[in-house]
């Protein structure tokens, strides 16, 4: 069997899982789906740090990866921490900027993505020449389902592929149908990109908008969240979600929200952490004060950005005198 014929099988296993995922949670009527893009948490430690710098190291690596480092010893923390350091100076003038610190944390934070995209690289990539086309997306996704007039599954197809052409060319800023890795990644995971969160809009509208009026009333608010499945009363959550579209989502008191209405609903302005975070450690780093760190001041204060066996049986340490 073609690797093709595989890919293509993989979607259509997908489709029909995603089918009845989607059947088995309105089969669930007190259970909420919640299409609002929240900025991740950066930790699940709390931020204290008298107590350790768990939190700064799980901000910093990401939590798996932080835990790598409990493992070696101190010399070997900052030989790593040096490395990183590198690669996060990005115009290589020799600091790191709070910029640089708040753009490293985000990629840190949302390395499954960037691991996602890989996958998918490879399988879509089929010249091998570090681009993505969009033939060779639509070739590797649906070429040969669109082949067969009537799918025994019953997806439409064809409409599928139109949604994603307009997604990939939204992403592809150069509008040459070429996407770099970045642009796939943007194709990918739309919400993770502001030039692409009016198509994350827009397709949650298409979703929910039953009547194709361009616009998302109450019930189409409630029905996608929850299905009645023949119950006269409903959970508290969703009163509760009634009370919300009335009083916040729909600002203009028109009964129905527009794009920008839902765009706030979906994409909400959240405290950015990643920023606080950075400006936390270059306050703490920071030794002459200007407000950048250089590779001597970050490997100086190691022990807030990465653990190590020595501060790991530290804090079993505290915890042992705590106890």
């Amino acid at each position: 069997m073609k690797g093709t014929d595989l890919i293509i099988m993989d979607l259509r296993q997908f489709l029909m899982c995603l089918s009845l995922c989607t059947a088995f949670a309105l089969s669930k009527p007190t259970e909420k789906k919640d299409r609002v893009h929240h900025e991740p948490q950066l930790s699940d430690k709390v931020h204290d740090d008298a107590q350790s710098f768990d939190y700064d190291h799980d901000a910093f690596l990401g939590a798996e990866e932080a835990k790598t480092f409990d493992q070696l010893t101190p010399e070997e923390s900052k030989e790593r921490l040096g490395k990183i350091v590198s690669k996060i100076d990005g115009d290589k003038d020799g600091f790191v900027t709070v910029d640089e610190l708040k753009d490293w944390i985000k990629f840190a934070q949302k390395r499954w993505i960037y691991e996602d995209v890989e996958r998918q690289w490879k399988g879509h990539d089929l010249n091998e020449d570090g681009l993505v086309s969009w033939e060779e997306y639509k070739n590797a996704t649906y070429g040969y389902v669109l082949d067969d007039p009537d799918p025994d599954d019953g997806f439409n197809y064809k409409q599928m592929m139109v949604r994603d052409e307009r997604r990939f060319k939204m992403a592809d800023k150069d509008g040459d149908l070429i996407a770099t890795k970045e642009e796939f990644t943007a194709f990918l995971h739309p919400e993770e990109y502001d030039y692409m969160k009016d198509i994350v809009v827009q397709e949650t509208m298409e979703d929910i908008d039953k009547n194709a009026d361009g616009f998302i009333d109450l019930e189409e608010y409630i029905g996608d969240m929850y299905s009645h499945d023949g119950n006269a009363d409903e959970p508290e959550w969703v009163k509760t979600e009634r009370e919300q579209f009335v009083e916040f989502r729909d600002k203009n008191r028109d009964g129905k929200m527009d794009k920008e209405e839902t765009k706030d609903w979906i994409l909400p302005s959240d405290y950015d952490h990643a920023e606080a975070e950075a400006r936390h450690l270059v306050y703490e780093s920071d030794q002459n004060k200007d407000g950048k760190l250089t590779k001597e001041e970050i490997v100086d204060k190691y022990d807030l950005f990465v653990g190590s066996q020595a501060t790991d049986f530290g804090e079993a340490l505290v915890r042992h005198d705590e106890f």
